[in-house]
């Protein structure tokens, strides 16, 4: 158990070393890979460093209960000078006061004391404490599990972000190129001056929705550095992997999965065990204690002291206490009540949280290869409407259109990805694994 405790101690300073140089994980112009920041994440993350705190905090209350099965030994002293109360002595002639005369006393106690048999109430309070620590422990993976989901949340935040500004970079170009041709064949006398109005305007409308990915791109990059725990990190770049591959699990796998391995199930199992335990040993505060004792003092006016010694056992058994172990029953009943209730609330969010990224996920994996032929539908009828327009016989509106279509598919279609791997994160999160 010391060993255990010692390596928390070392996770915790650990981790706690690694929030303060967020900034050694991540070097300017890094390629970060989801992997790479999900771990910076697990290093860095405060909410690490709480839960690591919490399951130390519970390795101590452990051992606190354990106290329990070690004798108590103590050691006590003292010195103290008295004198007399001053007395009269009556005479005929006048009253004289007694001799007053002080002395000096001193003492020197070692004691001790042992709990022989206690109906179990010492088992039972390392019982639940050990189940409290289990409970901790849980919350810990648990924590990690939500900054896991968070971070690969964010990275697929960012890469959407990009991938929309590299949508709108393209339709500047595309709208630059249009409003060149449209500005010579106005100069050439074939098309009217709308065309070039139009060009401009559309030329205007896509460095405005370049300006909003811009901003949309630094939003996200900021959110995935709060996410990984590295809010000062320097400027890095990510790995484009937002692309399709199927997940196939099915419903009833998911959630017996989920049933089985989710880390806040496991904990409130281990806090309902522990209330159980809990409300047992309250139950035995009804019962007597039995407890051997010994000292051994010194104890005198002068030098050498004399000495003194006594043994013996004692039992203790409680008659009234002001109902005070009534009440502690009736308490640990209700706290037990209470976590039973949150465990059922708990069996029924899992199971909505699993039901919902399950169909979520199959909304985008419907949506992934639809979105996918519209890009391909949309970018082959841009082509054309540009080059109808090469060729004198298409018009501005008809190539607007088609690049407008265009960028919609597009912008649909990295949704429809951005929406299939969240959903993939909910459900491996929903379902407790990593």
């Amino acid at each position: 158990m010391r060993l255990k405790r010692f390596l928390f101690v070392l996770a915790v300073v650990a981790v706690a070393a690694g929030s303060a140089r967020a900034g050694e994980f991540i070097k300017k112009d890094d390629l970060l890979t989801v992997a790479k920041c999900v771990d910076i994440a697990l290093k860095n993350h405060p909410s690490v460093i709480a839960a690591f705190g919490s399951v130390n905090a519970g390795i101590s209350r452990v051992e606190q209960a354990r106290a329990g099965y070690y004798p108590e030994l103590g050691a006590t002293s003292g010195y103290a000078k008295k004198s007399p109360v001053t007395q009269s002595t009556q005479t005929t002639a006048r009253t004289t006061a007694a001799p007053n005369n002080p002395t000096d006393e001193y003492n020197a106690t070692l004691s001790l004391k042992q709990t022989i048999y206690d109906f179990g109430k010492i088992s039972g309070q390392v019982e639940v404490q050990r189940l409290g620590l289990d409970a901790s422990r849980s919350d810990l993976e648990n924590a990690r599990a939500l900054i896991v989901f968070g971070v690969r949340q964010a990275y697929y935040t960012l890469l959407q972000a990009t991938r929309n500004l590299a949508t709108a970079n393209e339709a500047i170009k595309q709208a630059e190129t249009h409003l060149a041709q449209a500005k010579g064949f106005f100069e050439a006398g074939s098309k009217p001056r709308f065309d070039v109005t139009k060009a401009l305007v559309d030329v205007s409308n896509a460095k405005l929705n370049q300006l909003k990915a811009v901003s949309a791109m630094k939003t996200a990059r900021v959110n995935l550095n709060n996410a990984m725990g590295a809010p000062n990190a320097p400027e890095y770049r990510i790995e484009d992997n937002l692309s399709f591959s199927k997940f196939d699990i099915t419903f009833e796998a998911a959630l017996e999965t989920a049933y089985r391995i989710r880390n806040d199930l496991k904990s409130l199992s281990a806090k309902q065990r522990s209330a159980e335990e809990a409300l047992s040993v309250a139950k035995k505060g009804y019962y007597p204690v039995l407890a051997g004792n010994a000292s051994y003092g010194l104890s005198g006016q002068s030098f050498p002291l004399d000495d003194n010694w006594t043994f013996g056992a004692t039992v203790t058994i409680p008659i009234f206490s002001g109902f005070l172990t009534k009440h502690q029953v009736e308490e640990s009943r209700a706290s037990l009540d209470i976590t039973r209730a949150n465990r059922d609330l708990l069996r029924q969010s899992v199971y909505l949280e699993v039901q919902q990224a399950y169909l979520n996920l199959k909304d985008a994996e419907e949506r992934v290869p639809v979105a996918e032929i519209v890009v391909r539908q949309t970018e082959e009828n841009r082509e054309l409407a540009n080059e109808r327009y090469k060729a004198g016989v298409g018009n501005s509106v008809e190539v607007a259109d088609a690049e407008l279509q265009y960028v919609t598919a597009n912008t649909n279609y990295t949704q429809a990805l951005y929406d299939y791997l969240v959903a993939e994160a909910s459900l491996i999160k929903a379902m407790g694994a990593r």
